[in-house]
């Protein structure tokens, strides 16, 4: 195997800026990366090796002549099957979309092609995000590649599988509740939720304009290293002219936060869902670690989980049933596969017509009351999820409880890194997750950066 798949994003980049790699060569690799190792984990369920390959030789044409479209110039990525690609079919894993072939890309995958990123295809996704389960009727199941027969979780299980593998250095995946960290934790690599209203949801399947659900949503990159999450995700970032609610925020730079300064809170449980064993004794391990090298840390839990938790799950209950029935009829998709008919429930329709507006006035209450939080703190580290990688289907039967450590971030619009930090027993991935306010990705970043060089951070799979 050739060792450059497994270089960071960054170093990709500089290498060919030094003329010491080409654009071509390693576009070569991971399409061979690929090839290698995609018929076991079904993670990449369309590739353009051809497009790539001649934009590749484009790239090195221009840097023969000391010209670079941007700071990804060659780096090659997938982008999850959620997210329009020109020319690419893009399903969203559901069938009325099974031939869709868009005549743009989404702008956050433009924005990324326009830096000089080659896009060697798409990653496999659950029909329209909604499932822990990477599987859908089109692509069928993708595999972890550090157990075959466990998850890499959802939604963006195709994009975390295949860049731990080193098939792509870069990838783009969504989350509503919890669908980049959560895969990102599984599979062993590094993914950002940025703050609602940071990057636009314009060509994805769920897309902007959810009504009460619109700001659950955010894109963001995912990457095997922290600093490569900072070089993409500003690359992505503001308005687009069409999502409504992205806001022109500047985006702070994550070297020049002073790590030794922040006050960072940290748990390991949240007294509602207990993790694992690994997971707590790697957070655990992580906090000692950081302490020991001098940051303030204090255990302490933000005081409104139990309510955000519980308003997470009832807004969660009202809202999908409803929103996922428009979501299929907007794609003309008449036959739902097994993980969206668990949410079409008689239960579930009857509350998608009867939203209690109390509720929604309950959500910004506490949201509001949340932020109060870092008045004393600059950012949290816990758990990114209850689990580590689990056998096929075991997420089925999860409750909105359960995804509490993730979902309460969407509720209030937080962001959140998921950065390994340790191995399980069972030599599976555990990652941490860390936690910022509003519109502090840089605070986030730096302090995912610290732990990663404390802790080890991304170890390649078996395969």
């Amino acid at each position: 195997m050739n060792e450059t798949v497994y270089w960071s994003a960054s170093r990709i980049a500089h290498e060919i800026r030094s003329a010491r790699l080409g654009c071509r060569q390693i576009v070569e690799a991971c399409l061979e990366r690929i090839e290698q190792v995609n018929p076991q984990i079904n993670a990449v369920v369309q590739l353009a090796s051809e497009r790539a390959l001649q934009e590749a030789d484009a790239l090195d044409r221009m840097a023969a002549h000391e010209q670079f479209r941007g700071p990804l110039h060659g780096v090659p990525i997938t982008i999850k099957d959620s997210l329009d690609t020109e020319g690419i079919v893009t399903t969203g894993g559901t069938l009325g979309r099974k031939d869709h072939l868009p005549d743009q890309d989404a702008p956050v995958v433009a924005r990324l092609r326009a830096a000089g990123a080659v896009l060697l295809g798409k990653t496999n996704t659950p029909e329209l995000t909604f499932s822990g389960e990477t599987n859908n009727l089109i692509y069928g199941r993708t595999n972890n590649p550090y157990d075959l027969q466990r998850s890499p979780g959802g939604s963006s299980g195709g994009s975390a599988a295949i860049v731990a593998c080193g098939g792509a250095a870069l990838d783009l995946g969504s989350d509503t509740g919890g669908s980049i960290r959560e895969p990102a934790h599984l599979c062993g690599i590094a993914g950002i939720k940025p703050t609602s209203g940071r990057t636009p949801r314009s060509g994805h399947i769920v897309p902007y304009g959810g009504g009460a659900l619109d700001s659950l949503t955010q894109i963001g990159p995912m990457a095997r290293y922290v600093e490569d999450l900072s070089l993409a995700l500003p690359l992505i970032c503001g308005p687009d002219g069409r999502d409504p609610a992205v806001v022109p925020v500047p985006m702070g730079d994550p070297q020049a936060v002073d790590t030794s300064g922040l006050r960072i809170a940290w748990f390991a449980d949240n007294g509602i869902v207990s993790p694992v064993d690994d997971i707590q004794r790697v957070v655990t391990a992580t906090a000692k670690a950081l302490r020991a090298k001098g940051f303030n840390l204090e255990e302490k839990l933000l005081p409104q989980t139990r309510e955000l938790v519980n308003l997470t799950t009832e807004f969660r209950e009202a809202t999908n049933a409803g929103f996922i029935m428009r979501l299929l009829q907007r794609y003309g998709t008449e036959q739902p596969g097994e993980e969206l008919q668990g949410y079409l429930t008689e239960q579930g329709i009857a509350n998608a017509n009867h939203l209690d507006p109390a509720l929604l006035e309950a959500i910004d209450d506490a949201r509001s009351r949340a932020l109060g939080f870092f008045e004393d703190y600059d950012a949290i580290l816990c758990p990114a999820s209850f689990a580590i990688a689990r056998p096929h289907q075991a997420s089925h039967n999860d409750s909105f409880d359960d995804w509490g450590y993730m979902q309460i971030q969407n509720l209030l619009g937080w962001p959140g890194v998921s950065v390994r930090a340790g191995t399980s027993a069972e030599e599976l991935p555990v990652g941490v997750q860390v936690v910022a306010a509003p519109w502090r990705e840089d605070v986030a970043l730096a302090l995912a950066q610290q732990i990663e060089t404390l802790m080890g951070g991304f170890q390649p799979p078996p395969l």
